[in-house]
C-alpha cells in the first residue's frame, strides 16, 4: 500500500519483501527507478527506513516503512530519433506502445541509441516524466530486447508516480502469448518459485533460494502442437526474465529462447517466441479502468503456422 504526500513516497515492507535490500526494494517496489539510481537515492539520504538514514544493503524486515523523497526531474540526454513507433493508445499523461522484437527499451552499454527511448523522446517533443533519469524518461516497466508488445510510458511525474504503485501491487494486468518447448499434462498450472541472479552468469537469472524474491506465473495451455506448444501466461510478479526461467524451470523453454533453452533453436527464429499481448491497468487521472491488447507479430504467427501445418501432416 502506497501513500503520498507532496513529494514523499511511503511504503510498508510486507512477509514477501523479508530480507531483500532496501536499494532493490525502492527500485522495483517502491517508484520503478533503476537500482543503481535507487543505490544513490539512498546514498544521498532521500531514501529513509524507519525515518532514519540506512544503508543501501539495509535488509527489510515485515513491517518496516521506507520512505522515498523523490528528485527534481532532470533534463534527459538520450537523443530523440525519428523512429516508427506503433502507438496503441495516446493522451496527455501517458502513451502505450507496441514495442517490436529486436527494440531495446531504453539506452544502456552497447545500445547507445535506436532505443524506445530515442523513438520516445522524438514522438512526445521531449514530454516524459523525469523520475527515472536521464536515460529512461518515461519507462515505467519494460520488456527485453526480443521480446515484442505492449508497455505503458510515462509523459508526466504524477502518472510514472501511479502507474509505479499499481506495478508495485501487482493491480497491472499482463497477459503473455508464448510458444515453448514440449507438451503439456495439465491445461493450466501455476509456478510458484523465487528468482535471483545466477551466481554463475551474472547476466542470467534462475530460480533459487538466496537472494532471491517470491515469483509467480500462470499458465493456460491454448494449443498442443507435439514438440512445442502455444501459452498464455499471466504474471503476477514482475521479475527480470520471469517467463522465460519459469518455463525453462519446468523443462519448457521457449521456443528460439537460446539464453535459457537449448542453443540449437529452429533457424527461423532469432528471439524468443514471447509476446506481451494484453495490457491493462488504472487510468492516473479519470480512475478507469483500460486495457489493451495487440496480437503476436507475424513472424510468432508464421512460426505456429508452421507447426500446425506438421500437425496436419503428421495425422
Amino acid at each position: 500500500m502506497t501513500e503520498k504526500a507532496s513529494e514523499l513516497l511511503r511504503f510498508e515492507a510486507l512477509p514477501e519483501d523479508e530480507g531483500e535490500r532496501l536499494d532493490s526494494f525502492t527500485a522495483e517496489r517502491a517508484s520503478g527507478l533503476s537500482r543503481t539510481a535507487a543505490a544513490r537515492l539512498v546514498e544521498e539520504g532521500a531514501v529513509l527506513l524507519n525515518s532514519a538514514a540506512a544503508l543501501k544493503n539495509s535488509r527489510l524486515k515485515a513491517g518496516d516503512i521506507v520512505e522515498l523523497k523523490l528528485p527534481e526531474p532532470v533534463s534527459c540526454k538520450a537523443e530523440p530519433q525519428n523512429i516508427e513507433l506503433d502507438v496503441v493508445y495516446e493522451d496527455g499523461e501517458l502513451i502505450v506502445v507496441n514495442k517490436p522484437k529486436g527494440m531495446v527499451v531504453h539506452p544502456a552499454a552497447g545500445n547507445p541509441d535506436g532505443t524506445l527511448v530515442n523513438a520516445l523522446l522524438y514522438h512526445c517533443a521531449g514530454r516524459l516524466s523525469g523520475i527515472n533519469g536521464v536515460l529512461r524518461p518515461g519507462i515505467v516497466h519494460r520488456i527485453d530486447k526480443d521480446t515484442s508488445g505492449l508497455l505503458v510510458v510515462a509523459k508526466t511525474d504524477e502518472a510514472h508516480r501511479c502507474l509505479a504503485g499499481q506495478i508495485a501491487e501487482h493491480s497491472v494486468t499482463r497477459l503473455y502469448e508464448a510458444i515453448a518447448h514440449g507438451g503439456f499434462k495439465s491445461e493450466n498450472g501455476t509456478v510458484n518459485a523465487p528468482i535471483g541472479r545466477d551466481k554463475r552468469d551474472r547476466k542470467k537469472f534462475c530460480v533459487c533460494e538466496s537472494n532471491s524474491k517470491p515469483a509467480v506465473t500462470h499458465y493456460e495451455l491454448l494449443a498442443d502442437y507435439g514438440a512445442y506448444s502455444r501459452l498464455r501466461l499471466r504474471l503476477e510478479t514482475g521479475r527480470t526474465h520471469q517467463i522465460r526461467v519459469h518455463m525453462a524451470y519446468i523443462g519448457h523453454p521457449l521456443a528460439g529462447d537460446r539464453v535459457y533453452g537449448p542453443k540449437n533453436t529452429p533457424k527461423e527464429l532469432c528471439g524468443q517466441c514471447l509476446h506481451a499481448g494484453t495490457l491493462g491497468f488504472i487510468h492516473p487521472s479519470s480512475g478507469r479502468y483500460i486495457e489493451f491488447t495487440r496480437e503476436p507479430p507475424g513472424w510468432f504467427l508464421d512460426f505456429e503456422a508452421g507447426l500446425k501445418g506438421k500437425v496436419r501432416a503428421d495425422g
